[in-house]
């Protein structure tokens, strides 16, 4: 009988456990919100250095930090951010 290449560690969870769902975060603004323009906004989701904050800290959905993504880059572009 072939031996296991991957023993049960005690640490590890059975494929019988429920995963409990990542809590939802609550937005404030409208996707409309996400606009170049409101550099207010931007700056909400940009660090001292100026990088991008990353999905994991901003709790946004996908379809909103690309276009957090989009707007913080262009109001680079028109010089309104740093």
């Amino acid at each position: 009988m072939p031996r296991k290449t991957h023993p049960e560690k005690p640490g590890r969870k059975g494929s019988s456990e429920v995963r409990t769902p990542r809590p939802k975060p609550k937005i404030d603004f409208t996707v409309d919100a996400l606009d170049y323009k409101n550099v207010t906004l931007l700056k909400q989701f940009v660090t001292d250095q100026g990088r991008i904050l990353p999905r994991k800290y901003t709790g946004l959905p996908a379809h909103y930090q690309r276009r957090l993504n989009r707007s913080i880059k262009r109001a680079r572009q028109m010089l309104l951010m740093k």
